[in-house]
């Protein structure tokens, strides 16, 4: 059972910097979503509200490249280097790194990481 102090902190933490974390078509923000099994990713145009583009580890192209003895951490990073190759397709080079709240270390760290690594910049 979740904590529910633990998830109205997060809720908390979120609004609190989704004030100042902005995209736009130029540089969206990249959102990232953490569940207890899955990582996911989208990056997000704030100005029309728009989708540009999602990964997550429920994909099936994304779980071709994934073993079952991956760790979390390495499958977040495998994630971020994916969305950063299929955002070069798109011609995004830069975005706006939005936590949603969380933390910034073990997968949220890993996600950006594995971005960064595959070409972003933030």
């Amino acid at each position: 059972m979740v904590d529910k102090n633990k998830v109205d902190g997060r809720f908390k933490r979120h609004r609190r910097v989704r004030k100042r974390v902005f995209g736009t078509r130029e540089r969206p923000r990249l959102c990232v979503y953490r569940s207890l099994k899955h990582m996911y990713a989208q990056l997000v145009d704030d100005t029309t509200a728009n989708t540009l583009l999602t990964v997550s580890t429920l994909h099936k192209d994304v779980k071709e490249k994934l073993n079952g003895s991956m760790k979390k951490c390495e499958r977040s990073r495998v994630v971020g280097l994916i969305l950063a190759n299929r955002a070069k397709k798109k011609r995004i080079k830069e975005v706006v790194f939005d936590r949603a709240g969380y933390r910034f270390h073990g997968r949220v760290k890993s996600l950006a990481e594995g971005a960064r690594e595959g070409g972003l910049s933030f």
